[in-house]
């Protein structure tokens, strides 16, 4: 599928700017994970137009996302998401390349919400600066030396629902990046319906039963470290069945031995 098919569909769709969404933030919220081959992108997003509006930033539907992740020298945020800890962490820089607007953020994920908390940075470092150590101050992730273990870049269409406090994105292009090599997975779209609270008459969650699509729980951090990791240098049996699966919609696939 090629992007112009894409922008069509999308053109018609009502737009929302930036400002608009504000009542539609969801920094607390519910989080809900689907991923599907690229080849059924199209049709999917041209049956949810009535019930959504697409973001707008300066004339752009899609638009371009860098992130770079942290963890310490023991990957202790990535072995307790592993372990399945309800009281996890996530710790990253996020760069929003069209409007080159950069935000340091933890993501917090306690007992099934998700809790996002940031601050808006003028460069994306190796080194955390004070703003960005204050931020960890102020959170309560344990004291780890952190340092950048992995990164990753894709584009992203996000929609708004028309009649409820929803929000619903998509990632697509997805590529990891690590020490200068680049693994790509780019025929398959991550889509995450935020919600105040699990409501199953989304239209999404209507559209993904109909397609037989089924939540899937995987992080783009998570998958980049197993993606870029050396042989037998990562522990991931627990994530195993959901790299089997994301293996079978794509051509590219994740490294698994």
């Amino acid at each position: 599928m090629k992007n112009s098919s894409l922008e069509q569909v999308l053109a018609s769709y009502s737009p929302i700017s930036l400002a608009e969404m504000d009542e539609v933030k969801l920094l607390n919220r519910v989080e809900t994970k689907f991923v599907f081959k690229r080849n059924d992108f199209t049709d999917l997003l041209s049956n949810l137009a009535p019930y959504y509006k697409v973001v707008k930033i300066d004339n752009q539907l899609i638009h371009n996302y860098e992130s770079l992740y942290f963890d310490d020298p023991n990957l202790f945020l990535y072995n307790e998401h592993h372990r399945g800890r309800p009281n996890r962490f996530k710790v990253r820089y996020r760069r929003y390349v069209d409007s080159n607007l950069m935000f340091f953020e933890i993501k917090h994920k306690r007992k099934g919400r998700t809790a996002k908390r940031r601050v808006k940075v003028t460069g994306i470092n190796d080194q955390l600066g004070m703003l960005e150590k204050q931020l960890l101050n102020e959170s309560e992730i344990p004291n780890l030396d952190l340092h950048p273990v992995t990164a990753n870049s894709y584009k992203r269409i996000t929609l708004v629902n028309k009649t409820s406090i929803e929000r619903l994105t998509f990632d697509i292009d997805l590529a990891f990046k690590q020490n200068g090599k680049e693994e790509k997975l780019g025929d398959i779209v991550i889509a995450e319906l935020k919600q105040e609270r699990i409501t199953r008459t989304s239209p999404f969650f209507k559209l993904a039963r109909k397609m037989q699509l089924r939540p899937l729980r995987v992080s783009k951090y998570c998958t980049g470290l197993i993606q870029m990791a050396a042989p037998h240098a990562l522990k991931y049996n627990r994530f195993k069945k959901k790299l089997i699966h994301i293996n079978k919609l794509s051509d590219y696939g994740i490294h698994m031995v």
